[in-house]
């Protein structure tokens, strides 16, 4: 009997569907759309849960968006002040109503004001902007463009007018819907609070928690995987605001030195439309750009430099700073995944795709990596690569 024995020959069925990489990524993608027709074919089972889950959810995100603000100063203080995470948590909720009590006393009325006086006067505005684009044509040195930006503008009108009108129409025609809006808002606001106290009390236990129902094979794979998509979320949810906030604070001081009008209201639609990657910046300044061409050219030329500066330190201090490369993402997948997210999901997924994209690539990396440890398909890729190169190099030389 030999010491070591010969490897036993893989029959058709092992050779061509077990260990065949090509027929296991086919079986893959059939099972994965054979579960998508099964649970279509059983969407009434899953209203309910639908219906559950879209109530407790709003909630759940402003509770949990909230605790990535609060938990790293509840965690080090904890840790390296020794400062109880009750005492720090009702410090953080008193210093919160302060602030809020605040916003709405100060700041709340003058965002007020300015956006009812930008609403009332828009009309005047559009008009104002165009009659000065259209002189500004006028000149013979524009002519040949001065027909396509006309028309740009008659479609830009058109278009606004016709949204405008089919939000008052769907206003009217859904009063019941407006009611439930604001009912969900009203308990969000309610029981978010709740939701935000115990997550920061507890929330730090939860994976421990979540990782004991796992075998225990798996437990130490599955906490490194709770822990990379909580990572991925904290990173991204910080940094979006941080900067969001910032993009605010650099437009109110940039528009309140130039002295354009509704400035305050405009920094605040920017810091808001920032959470937007890559467009929302550019969406929120073209008010800012209608209300200087409104004014006059040297107010149009004062908010494009405006523009520029915040452009400059955002993309070159605060971004890298807040943001850095966390998200391992290119800019053009970013801008693709918008683009695609904002087509199937609208508003939502503009808002939530990156995210999601994020969670999803972390889990179907990990499968990957452990498909490819447990699996016979990458052995020969393996074997290969672990050949020392300098040993090939020499059976090269020697057949030469």
């Amino acid at each position: 009997m030999n010491s070591q024995e010969k490897p036993r020959k893989q029959n058709i069925f092992q050779k061509w569907f077990l260990n065949n990489r090509f027929s296991v990524v086919l079986l893959n993608i059939l099972l994965f759309f054979l579960i998508i027709w099964v649970f279509n074919k059983i969407s009434f089972v899953m209203n309910p849960a639908k219906l559950f889950v879209s109530a407790i959810l709003p909630p759940l995100l402003l509770a949990l968006i909230q605790y990535y603000i609060m938990n790293p100063l509840v965690d080090i203080l904890e840790h390296k002040f020794k400062v109880p995470r009750v005492v720090t948590i009702i410090g953080l909720f008193l210093l919160v109503a302060v602030l809020l009590v605040w916003i709405v006393n100060t700041l709340l009325p003058i965002v007020q004001t300015q956006v009812d006086s930008l609403i009332r006067h828009w009309p005047h505005i559009w008009n104002d902007a165009t009659i000065a684009v259209q002189n500004m044509l006028s000149d013979p040195q524009f002519h040949s463009v001065k027909n396509d930006i006309n028309d740009a503008i008659a479609r830009a009108q058109d278009m606004i007018f016709k949204s405008g009108q089919h939000a008052i129409d769907a206003a009217l025609d859904n009063i019941s819907s407006a009611i439930s809006i604001v009912t969900m808002i009203f308990m969000t606001l309610l029981t978010a609070p709740f939701i935000l106290f115990f997550m920061l009390k507890d929330g730090h236990n939860l994976r421990p928690y979540l990782t004991q129902f796992a075998p225990k094979r798996w437990q130490n794979s599955f906490g490194e995987l709770l822990y990379d998509i909580n990572t991925a979320l904290s990173s991204y949810i910080r940094g979006q605001l941080t900067v969001a906030f910032w993009v605010g604070i650099m437009f109110a001081i940039g528009y309140s030195i130039i002295g354009l009008p509704y400035g305050i209201a405009l920094a605040v639609l920017s810091a808001f439309l920032n959470l937007i990657p890559y467009f929302g910046t550019f969406i929120a300044f073209i008010p800012a750009i209608v209300i200087g061409i409104m004014i006059s050219l040297p107010m149009f030329i004062k908010v494009l430099i405006v523009f520029a500066v915040e452009q400059t330190i955002e993309s070159r201090l605060i971004s890298p700073l807040v943001m850095g490369n966390k998200m391992e993402m290119h800019p053009v997948t970013t801008i693709l995944l918008l683009i695609g997210s904002s087509a199937v999901w609208g508003l939502w997924g503009v808002i939530f795709g990156i995210p999601i994209y994020a969670i999803l690539k972390i889990i179907i990396m990990r499968v990957y990596n452990y498909y490819r440890k447990v699996s016979k398909v990458f052995d020969e890729d393996e074997k290969t690569s672990l050949v020392p190169k300098k040993t090939v190099d020499n059976e090269e030389v020697t057949k030469n």
